[in-house]
């Protein structure tokens, strides 16, 4: 499926307050039109917008979408400033080994 983009022109909506959703948007995916919005900052001009209908389940599930839109925006961060980068050692191993010591996860 290929991803649609809707634009929004800032001058037309310059008197609206938040971000605004084009009405073609609605118009090709009805589902939405009540839906409440989550928006989260993944960087200064990134930001990922996650459209919660009536319908869906208050329970939040892992999206791997969500988790690729967060590697991606780690990805880069480090390909603008790959000295962010820190080697995984030893020692940082032993103490997280340590600090999980006896902790037991459901599976």
């Amino acid at each position: 499926m290929t991803a649609k983009i809707y634009s929004v022109n800032a001058n037309e909506t310059a008197s609206l307050r938040g971000i605004p959703v084009p009405d073609s948007f609605y118009k090709d995916h009805p589902q939405w039109d009540n839906a409440s919005v989550k928006i989260e900052v993944l960087s200064d001009n990134t930001l990922l917008v996650r459209l919660v209908s009536e319908d869906e389940d208050n329970e939040e599930e892992e999206d791997p979408k969500m988790l690729r839109l967060f590697l991606d925006a780690l990805m880069a961060d480090v390909i603008k400033d790959p000295s962010i980068l820190v080697p995984y050692t030893e020692e940082m191993k032993a103490e997280e080994d340590a600090l999980l010591e006896g902790v037991t996860l459901d599976p």
